[in-house]
């Protein structure tokens, strides 16, 4: 995301907010303003933006997906570090769903709100959600090109892993040349979703116009509700279970850790992305919690693409807001198949600016919520998904010191190793 998108996106945001309330309050309901402007200009551009971004999920999953499958140096080498590691990525982000899901429903928010009703009829058709036998059984595709065609996550996911797999296991000249056209088109989707995102002011503009023109006061309070229960689960995370676990782990206090993932937090707040703060967290394991170089190396750029407890949080309170909100009462079966789409989405989230937003599209239509209430998601975006990043990146660090325990430093030779001292404890000193 560009720099300056933020402070754009923000003022849009805010400009939306002020036309929609001057027009809610001097119009007549079925005015000409109402009909033309926020049904008609509002409504078409809002959802027009909205409908590019669904236009990304697709190629965007399954691109990202191969790419990274494709970008682990040994696939049949991974032993004891790669089961530990993705052990503790896949916890964390199950962790993540299961408290979001406990604390949400118990703060409830957009209960209040008085947003409409979801169309029980469509929820109860092609977008009901499966049980959970029945959609670990469909992940395999009987036909790819119709997994394509429906948008079904959970096969195409399949498929871009058995694909990645398959590419891995060529000849390395082939390997080389295939992997590479991935890793070009990776490129490419990540353009895209700039050049899309690039959009954002003026649909943020739009969608909030028209929400702002049709809400009431107690709906307003609502979503503010959403932003603030999303904040404080990431903020739980943040500032108490990760210092405390990694304090119990390094015998120091939890604000050791918080002290020296600063720079951390404030990186990813000013790039909103999760790949754009691999160095730094590359460098603050090694430097600051001296963690063997090999282990940093292994688990930090897997982390910025499967450990995404962030997102997790991010995706869970957004889906649980907009049904409370619709007035939709989800089962005990339905919040289950949530939580485990939930988990296979922010596993395919990857770490891009807005890309939590993407897949909340994509998880309110598998469970058949209201589309539009993505006006409302991506209205809140900047504030949820900057929370959402640093949730992700701090998660990557925590989880690059858990692996480290019970793993050796490579042998040194005896020549460097006075050396090599001399350097960590001059580290050590400045930290």
């Amino acid at each position: 995301m560009h720099k300056n998108l933020a402070p754009q996106i923000l003022l849009a945001l805010v400009a939306g907010v002020i036309t929609g309330t001057v027009i809610q309050l001097f119009s007549t309901p079925n005015g000409a303003v109402q009909t033309f402007l926020v049904s008609g200009l509002f409504h078409a551009a809002g959802t027009m933006f909205v409908a590019m971004i669904k236009m990304l999920v697709i190629p965007l999953i399954f691109v990202s997906i191969v790419h990274a499958v494709c970008s682990l140096n040994d696939i049949t080498q991974v032993g004891r570090l790669g089961l530990k590691t993705f052990a503790i990525y896949l916890v964390n982000t199950l962790l993540a769903i299961v408290s979001s899901m406990v604390i949400t429903v118990m703060v409830a928010p957009g209960s209040s709100a008085n947003l409409g009703h979801a169309d029980q009829v469509a929820r109860t058709g092609g977008s009901e959600l499966p049980s959970l036998l029945k959609m670990l059984i469909n992940v395999v595709p009987a036909n790819p090109f119709q997994a394509v065609v429906e948008g079904n996550i959970l096969q195409i996911l399949f498929m871009a892993i058995i694909i990645g797999v398959a590419i891995k296991k060529l000849e390395n000249h082939e390997t080389h040349s295939v992997s590479n056209a991935f890793s070009l088109a990776n490129s490419v989707m990540m353009k895209l979703v700039g050049m899309v995102m690039s959009l954002a002011p003026y649909g943020v503009y739009f969608l909030t116009a028209k929400l702002s023109a049709t809400l009431n006061g107690t709906s307003i309070v609502s979503v503010l509700s959403y932003v603030l229960t999303c904040l404080a689960i990431m903020c739980l995370w943040l500032f108490v279970l990760y210092p405390i676990l990694i304090g119990l782990v390094i015998k120091r206090s939890p604000m050791f850790f918080i002290r020296n993932t600063r720079e951390q937090v404030m990186f990813a707040l000013s790039t909103a992305s999760s790949n754009a703060s691999i160095p730094v967290t590359y460098q603050t394991l090694i430097e600051k919690f001296k963690v063997p170089e090999h282990v940093a190396g292994f688990t930090v750029p897997l982390g910025a693409t499967i450990n995404m407890s962030g997102s997790a949080i991010y995706m869970t309170v957004a889906a649980l807001f907009v049904a409370n909100a619709w007035h939709v009462n989800l089962s005990l079966l339905e919040m289950g198949s949530m939580g485990f789409t939930t988990f296979l989405l922010a596993v395919a989230t990857g770490g891009i600016p807005g890309g939590a937003a993407v897949s909340t599209g994509v998880l309110l239509h598998t469970m058949g919520l209201p589309v539009e209430a993505m006006a409302i998601i991506l209205a809140t975006d900047r504030i949820t998904d900057a929370g959402c990043t640093v949730t992700n990146v701090v998660g990557n660090t925590v989880a690059g010191i858990l692996c480290s325990v019970g793993e050796d430093q490579p042998e040194i030779p005896p020549s460097l190793a006075g050396d090599t001292n001399n350097k960590l404890q001059g580290k050590a000193d400045m930290c």
